[in-house]
């Protein structure tokens, strides 16, 4: 009963469709290769399918401590400059490190992260608070090998790295707090859509309404979906992107074990302690 304007429309759509599943499978078998190279696993077995709700993640637990980022390697290789430079790490850190809550409740940035910063021109306004002297041992060495200049530029390299690492983790706060609106905001528009999808079903099963406002209703549905299933993957990343800007995963070490957890760098951070990832 149907004319070639509605057919030829449907068809349209199911190739549409079909278009975007196999550029999605090319996709998927790029990735899935990549993946088996980059473990050393080529060609010895399948990589299982999955979806996004078979991802694993970690969540972002509030009161995360600041010295997590010195594990960052950019953190670790300019601390290693200035241990080259014979200077005093644990000075270094207490002069300019901030010793703060990264994350909130429900992993948002906290105040004390927020402000660091000039919201404005995202200036940095922790001023270093030096007390103690930073390059103290190996001082007639360093004054035979190492000139005044280098030693300020390895500090100043310093600094700068740890404004970067706190820039890098509030951006990523602010990233991941944007990205769950969004996902609660198009999960709704993706409910409403099937919900539409299915009255206009109904319509055109009882002979209300014609077969292109079904077709109409579906293409919203599927546009819905996969604006949804971009949003819940931006969300994936966003979190990926915090992890990266934290030096990598959190958790608490057991009483036994925090001892062991610390690496000192010299004979005055003997007693410092580091966060277990």
């Amino acid at each position: 009963l149907v004319d070639d304007l509605e057919l030829n429309t449907e068809a349209t759509q199911v190739e549409v469709a079909r278009a975007a599943v196999a550029e999605r499978e090319r996709q998927r078998s790029e990735i899935v290769r990549a993946l088996q190279v980059l473990t050393g696993d080529v060609g010895t077995k399948p990589v299982a399918a999955a979806t996004l709700d078979d991802a694993f993640v970690v969540p972002v637990a509030a009161g995360l401590p600041s010295s997590l980022l010195a594990r960052r390697p950019d953190i670790r290789r300019a601390e290693a400059q200035l241990r080259a430079a014979n200077a005093n790490i644990g000075a270094a850190r207490a002069a300019f490190f901030p010793s703060i809550s990264l994350t909130a409740d429900i992993g948002r940035a906290s105040n004390e992260l927020s402000g660091l910063f000039d919201h404005g021109g995202r200036s940095w306004n922790f001023a270093p608070q030096i007390t103690l002297p930073i390059f103290s041992g190996g001082r007639l060495q360093a004054q035979l090998e190492v000139s005044k200049a280098d030693r300020d530029i390895a500090l100043a390299q310093y600094e700068q790295a740890i404004q970067s690492a706190f820039r890098d983790v509030a951006d990523a706060l602010a990233q991941r707090s944007v990205v769950q609106g969004q996902v609660a905001a198009q999960r709704k528009r993706a409910d409403a859509a099937q919900a539409a999808y299915g009255l206009v079903s109904a319509r055109y099963e009882n002979g209300v309404t014609g077969y292109l406002d079904v077709l109409d209703a579906q293409r919203s549905l599927y546009a819905a979906q996969q604006t949804l299933i971009q949003t819940e993957l931006s969300q994936q990343t966003s979190l990926v992107t915090l992890y990266k800007a934290l030096g990598g995963g959190w958790s608490e070490p057991p009483e036994n074990d925090r001892a062991r957890t610390g690496e000192p760098d010299d004979a005055n951070d003997s007693k410092a302690r580091s966060p277990d990832f």
